[in-house]
């Protein structure tokens, strides 16, 4: 491994601000689901993190983790805009296109735990952010109905896949952004734009393109176009943006 490299990583280790605390939400019987709070100072929203891949970050007792994923590069962005974040993890892999537990029941109740654990404690509307396959986690639990739809305040997706897809009767506020050069074969822009296309009228909803940044590895990593290398603060911003535009 290159010197770099190992900086970088020792940096996502150690660098986790002394006030993120690990919460772990009940399941019943079943494995917690561990999430990471990064608390902003007098927080207007909180946002629920769900990065692709299978979804698992490992997050240790003192919330650190090895993952490289955009969120957790970026998890200490939000605060700036009064925004809590929240890295949410997960007991078991949640697949790839072949096998995608997302869409299962026993995810969707996770993530509604999880809503719940953090409405209930904070008091603070809650936002969905998912990206990659994400944005299957996100897009399904909005689209549940008129039980599940009330909990949250709106979704926001990044570099959707393609199996993402939402109820046209989600009258919710949605946010699609997408890097201009994503190359990542299972995440075409027109992706992410479908998603805010044909929302009932006068849903709020926006699509932003990325540009520039920088794209290196796999097409479908982190540290391409695919993950906004380069590009986390805009990322953040754009989505920060639309959080505290909406009433």
């Amino acid at each position: 491994m290159k010197p770099g490299r190992i900086l970088i990583i020792l940096s996502v280790l150690l660098a986790f601000p002394a006030h993120a605390q690990v919460f772990d939400v009940a399941y019943g019987d079943e494995p917690v689901t561990r999430t990471l709070l990064i608390p902003a100072e007098s927080a207007k929203a909180l946002v629920l993190l769900f990065p692709g891949g299978g979804g698992v970050l490992k997050l240790s007792d003192q919330g650190t983790t090895a993952n490289m994923h955009t969120f957790v590069r970026s998890r200490n962005l939000w605060a700036r805009h009064g925004i809590d974040a929240v890295l949410v993890d997960t007991p078991y892999d949640l697949g790839n296109e072949r096998l995608d537990r997302r869409p299962r029941p026993d995810h969707q109740e996770r993530i509604r735990t999880v809503v719940n654990f953090y409405k209930d404690k904070t008091g603070l509307p809650i936002w969905l952010f998912g990206h990659s396959r994400g944005t299957v986690s996100v897009t399904r639990f909005a689209s549940q109905g008129r039980d599940w739809t009330p909990l949250i305040a709106g979704i926001i997706v990044a570099g959707t896949v393609q199996s993402a897809s939402l109820d046209t009767s989600v009258t919710l506020p949605v946010l699609a952004i997408h890097h201009k050069h994503d190359s990542c074969r299972v995440t075409p822009a027109s992706a992410s734009e479908s998603i805010v296309r044909n929302r009932p009228p006068g849903a709020r909803a926006e699509f932003v393109l990325i540009d520039g940044g920088q794209s290196s590895g796999d097409a479908c990593m982190s540290f391409a176009h695919h993950g906004f290398n380069q590009n986390e603060d805009e990322l953040v911003d754009t989505a920060a943006r639309f959080i505290l535009a909406t009433p």
